[in-house]
């Protein structure tokens, strides 16, 4: 073998181990490998263009599988290139109206600010500001939750603030005002068409762009929201979330509430329009949301796991929840009580990642703290010939997503293990000491 060649591939392979380890792809970029291809579209339509004034519509739509926008809702914002002004909307509204000075006399616009900021109007609005999708206070569901409530639609009419110009100019610096989510620059793809008679006739919008929002967990938050614990029936120890998986407790800005005490700011009126303040109760691990995976009973042929996610926040229930859990032995799930679930299969084959999501108007609504405030559920999985295992903690999942963040799994090392089985080691004791004795016996026979 030629040496050259040899340290070359040599030194190229440690040229690529350097740039894997000291260049890391950047993990703010909120590509998830569970959901590719989810983001959420804002879809701009220019229905209508005359001398000084266009008829636009606004849709935003969720992609992702199970990320989900909660209360209190989106507020989309965007900056106008010119001197535009919102003369009216339906379906939604602006939070300010700002300066309109410069109109004078008759009705005045909507909105004169150069940076809006829309927000989705509440259910029960009047009928004559509804447009369809319209009116769930910001809320966007997930695809695989309710395919039925994953748009949000608005109407604009829009009118140049200064001399009339029949050019359209889109706005720029688009935003979702909910933490996490990026949003690129408009792309002008192929216009939108819309039929009114069933198909029979087709009519399209004057000119579509999108703009794509994806989320980073990363940039929603510094630390975790969640963590996971573990047990088994094989096993009398309990494995502890991780401590400090989500904060410590005295560190600066980290509050929680011991047990028997009420925070001050339970007295304070909440405001619907602003994510409450992060108040949890004091444990170890300082996280809002603790799932624990239970490994309660085994079969001749099937497994038992009971999950119980459990809500520490003190002031936030959450709403429209969702679980996704990697583990091998899913794609032989045979029921799941009291919880909804879906597979999670994006890569064909390869089916080891499923989604839990709570029964409507039974477990949906994941309230705060207190006795209540957690939701449960067993399933029964079947036992793969040549791969399943108590072994090794193979029974328990790889990962654990609460409504898509990460959650702070124990380290492998501390899983709940199975106990020595004594009466094998006997038996292997046994038969090491009455070998010998049988062998002698053979041959004085012979």
């Amino acid at each position: 073998m030629n040496p050259f060649y040899f340290v070359f591939g040599r030194s190229a392979n440690m040229v690529l181990i350097l740039i894997f380890f000291f260049c890391p792809v950047s993990p703010s970029y909120g590509y998830d490998p569970l959901d590719p291809k989810g983001n959420i579209t804002i879809k701009w339509d220019l229905l209508q263009s005359n001398s000084d004034t266009n008829d636009v519509k606004v849709s935003l739509l969720n992609f992702q599988l199970y990320r989900h926008i909660e209360q209190p809702g989106w507020k989309l914002g965007w900056e106008w290139l010119g001197k535009e002004v919102i003369w009216s909307i339906q379906g939604a509204e602006a939070t300010e109206q700002g300066n309109c000075s410069r109109f004078k006399g008759g009705q005045l616009p909507h909105c004169c600010e150069n940076k809006p900021l829309i927000v989705d109007l509440l259910p029960g609005a009047p009928y004559n500001i509804q447009t369809s999708n319209c009116c769930k206070g910001g809320v966007l569901s997930s695809m695989i939750q309710d395919p039925t409530k994953y748009a949000a639609v608005f109407q604009m009419n829009i009118r140049a603030g200064g001399a009339a110009d029949s050019d359209f100019d889109m706005p720029q610096n688009f935003s979702l005002g909910v933490p996490g989510y990026t949003c690129a620059k408009p792309v002008q793809v192929a216009p939108s068409k819309y039929s009114s008679d069933g198909g029979r006739r087709w009519t399209q919008a004057l000119g579509t762009w999108n703009v794509t929002c994806i989320y980073s967990q990363y940039q929603a938050s510094t630390s975790p929201k969640c963590c996971v614990s573990l047990s088994a029936f094989y096993n009398d120890s309990i494995v502890h979330c991780p401590k400090c998986s989500c904060s410590c407790q005295g560190l600066p800005g980290s509050k929680c509430v011991k047990f028997g005490e009420t925070p001050s700011l339970l007295q304070q009126v909440k405001d619907p329009n602003q994510e409450p303040p992060s108040i949890v109760r004091c444990t170890q691990h300082m996280c809002p949301i603790r799932v624990h995976w239970h490994v309660k009973q085994s079969y001749k042929e099937y497994w038992r796991v009971k999950i119980t996610v459990n809500n520490l926040n003190i002031l936030k229930n959450y709403s429209g929840w969702n679980l996704v859990a990697l583990h091998p032995n899913l794609k032989s799930l045979t029921q799941v009580f009291s919880f909804n679930y879906h597979p999670l299969n994006q890569y064909g084959h390869i089916n080891d990642s499923g989604m839990f999501w709570g029964v409507e108007y039974y477990n949906d609504m994941l309230l705060q703290e207190g006795e209540v405030g957690n939701v449960q559920s067993e399933m029964l999985l079947h036992k793969d010939e040549g791969i399943f295992s108590f072994r090794e903690g193979w029974v328990f999942p790889r990962r654990i997503l609460f409504n898509g963040d990460e959650c702070v799994m124990p380290p492998p090392d501390d899983y709940p293990r199975l106990p020595k089985n004594t009466a094998r080691a006997a038996s292997f004791t046994l038969s090491i000491i009455f070998s010998p004795l049988f062998m002698l016996l053979i041959i004085f026979a012979c």
